[in-house]
This record gives C-alpha cells, sequence and structure tokens, in this order.
C-alpha cells in the first residue's frame, strides 16, 4: 500500500526526503505517559498512513500494559531502514517489495508479518486516446521507481503483451504524476487513493485499466503492507517482540468490533482527516469497505507458513515464499538486484509461530 499517499500528507516507498537529525530523534510516544515508566520501549516508524494506525489502537487500548510503544512518521522508508539498522528503530512498517533489496544489501532486518493487502486503493490510469497496452509502447509512464507501483505496472504490461521494458517509467510521486498526465506528458500512471479518483475528474476521457480490487492481484498478493523487525529486536529481545505483535492484533481484533472508535484513534495519531482513514481502512469494521484489507493474526501466520489453513483470497499457506521470489525476479529485472536469494534470508516468520504454538488465535 504505502506504502504512501501524499494529499493526506502521504508518501509511499520509493521517494526520498532528507530528515534532520532532530526530526529523527523526535519520536512521539503512542499514547501519552510521563517516561518515567520502567515498560520495555518499542520503537516503531512508518509513513503517516491510516493502515499503520493500530499501532495507536494497541498502545490505547491497553493491549501491551507493559510496552511503550512510540510510533514516529518517517515519510521515507529508507531512512526507516537505516535507522532501523543503526538500533534507533525496533520495528518498521513499510510496504513489502523492500526485503529481497535489504537482505541483498546485507540490511540487518527481517520481514516478520504480511500486515495488508491492497483492496482497491491501487490503480493504473491511462490517459485519453489510450485504447489498449500495445498503446502505451515507447511511452511515457509514471511510477515511483524502485517500489509496488513500478512493478504493477510492469506486470500489468506484460499481462496484456508489453515487455516490461518497452515503455519509459518516469519517477513521479502522486501530485507530480497527476500534472503529468493532466499536461500530457506521461501516457499512464499508476495511483492510490484519493490521487486516482482525483485524476480521473480533472482529465475526462482518462480511464481506470486495472485496480487491485482485481481478484488475481489479491490472490498473487503482491501489493501490500509488511511489518519489518529489526535483528537485534529479533534476537536480543524476542519476548518483547512477540508481545508488540500480539498487540498489533489484538488492535486489529478491536477495531473490527469498534470501527468508529478505532479510526477516530488512528486519525488523531497519526493527524489526518476521520473521512481520509476512513477512505483507506474503511468504516464497518468488515475489512472490505475501505481500500486495504487488514490481515488478522490467523490470516498473517498462514501467509508466513506458521500456522495451518489457508489465508484469503485463494492464497496458500506459507505464500510469503513465493511473494519474495516474485519481487526477487522482478528486481533483477529491473537491475536493483543481481542474484536469487533464498527467503529465509530476509524473511523470520518464527515470531508468528511463537504465537501461534502459545495458543494465540486458535
Amino acid at each position: 500500500m504505502k506504502f504512501s499517499r501524499v494529499a493526506m500528507g502521504i508518501v509511499k516507498t520509493g521517494i526520498v526526503r532528507t530528515i534532520s537529525a532532530l526530526a529523527v530523534a523526535a519520536f512521539v510516544t503512542v499514547a501519552g505517559g510521563s517516561g518515567a515508566s520502567a515498560a520495555e520501549q518499542v520503537r516503531v516508524a512508518g509513513v503517516t498512513w491510516p493502515g499503520f494506525g493500530f499501532w495507536f489502537i494497541a498502545q490505547e487500548k491497553g493491549f501491551a500494559p507493559d510496552l511503550e510503544i512510540s510510533f514516529q512518521a518517517i515519510e521515507d522508508p529508507y531512512e526507516s531502514f537505516a535507522l532501523a539498522a543503526s538500533g534507533q528503530l525496533d520495528i518498521v512498517v513499510s510496504t513489502i517489495e523492500f526485503a529481497p533489496i535489504a537482505a541483498a544489501q546485507g540490511i540487518p532486518i527481517k520481514l516478520v508479518a504480511y500486515e495488508n493487502l491492497s483492496y482497491g486503493t491501487d490503480k493504473i490510469i491511462v490517459a485519453p486516446g489510450i485504447e489498449s497496452a500495445e498503446d502505451l509502447r515507447g511511452k511515457k509512464v509514471a511510477v515511483l521507481e524502485g517500489g509496488l507501483s513500478q512493478l504493477y505496472m510492469a506486470m500489468w504490461l506484460e499481462e496484456n503483451g508489453v515487455p516490461y521494458d518497452e515503455v519509459e517509467y518516469v519517477n513521479l510521486i502522486m501530485d507530480d504524476a497527476a500534472s503529468a498526465m493532466i499536461g500530457g506528458d506521461v501516457a499512464a500512471a499508476q495511483f492510490w487513493e484519493p490521487f486516482g479518483s482525483n485524476a480521473l475528474a480533472a482529465l475526462p476521457g482518462s480511464r481506470v485499466v486495472a485496480s487491485t480490487t482485481e481478484d488475481r492481484w489479491h490472490k498473487n498478493a503482491l501489493i501490500a503492507d509488511a511489518v519489518f523487525m529489526s535483528d537485534a529486536f529479533i534476537n536480543e529481545r524476542r519476548d518483547v517482540a512477540v508481545k508488540a505483535l500480539q498487540a498489533y492484533y489484538d488492535a486489529i481484533e478491536w477495531w473490527m468490533a469498534n470501527p468508529a472508535e478505532g479510526n477516530e484513534i488512528t486519525a488523531r495519531g497519526m493527524q489526518m482527516a476521520l473521512a481520509d482513514v476512513e477512505l483507506v481502512i474503511g468504516a464497518d469494521g468488515s475489512r472490505l469497505d475501505g481500500g486495504i484489507y487488514p490481515y488478522t493474526f490467523i490470516e498473517a501466520a498462514r501467509f508466513c507458513g506458521s500456522a495451518p489453513g489457508e489465508p484469503p483470497f485463494g492464497q496458500t499457506n506459507g505464500q510469503i515464499a513465493d511473494h519474495w521470489r516474485m519481487t526477487n525476479e522482478w528486481w533483477i529485472k529491473f537491475g536493483l538486484m543481481t542474484e536469487t536469494l533464498e527467503p529465509e534470508t530476509g524473511t523470520d516468520c518464527s515470531l508468528l509461530a511463537d504465537l501461534y504454538d502459545s495458543g494465540y488465535g486458535q
């Protein structure tokens, strides 16, 4: 999903911003507190995105009474991963596709859980006059290079008979991509909401040619967010890491039963409009009325192969390995990786397995 989403003050993976040392150091505690407590510190970072608001719910509702969870909004995920590698963060929530690149670069982090699936918020829109993928050969398309946006566009092109490298990728954030389409500088772009709807309204004749409302994107699970943890956090504070994950999934279950209050907590924590939160995660707790589908513990554990049974949307048990191989293959095509790595080099499903073996979620 971020990810990741700019009209709400949101940016997604692939955007690089400079963050001052003071801003990096200035963590905001998820639910107020004096800081005098002996509670274990858990430092979380991610972009400003409603899908990550469950961390605020976890602390405010007391699902982790012996943890002090802090969430820092960092709009450049690469900055967050660097901080985790240097020991300044414990958890990074971000779009999933960075995992193989991190492993190839030797960054000491692991993907530990599949977080949420894009359920309509992402779409590919073509400009007026573009009747099919064939019409895009040799033309410019706007994506965020090095992120899910580029993979989504490339896979859609190939599925429709156009080699992924027969278009020119232009690296643009959402506002700029919309302007480029309206100005005729690009023939297509990948958008997430609300930018997709805004672009369609501003450019008569433009249309959606692919959307993550489609079953094939649900089944391949490509466009998603994930939970990453530093190796140090996993290995040296494993009990805390497991508690943090449990609190996160407790928050999702609570939100499903109390969506109105949960969305208010997220809006307050993320400093976003409530309507923008509801646009992304939905308003009724069903997980089917917004733009993303947050995974419950058991769904995430099955996707990771840490619990028996099948994940939703026709996915298969342990599909995290297939997702890894799919993104690894594409990053080799785009020159961001040079070799195929085994999923175990950058994923760790054992924390979910520990939770399942303890009886949680059963």
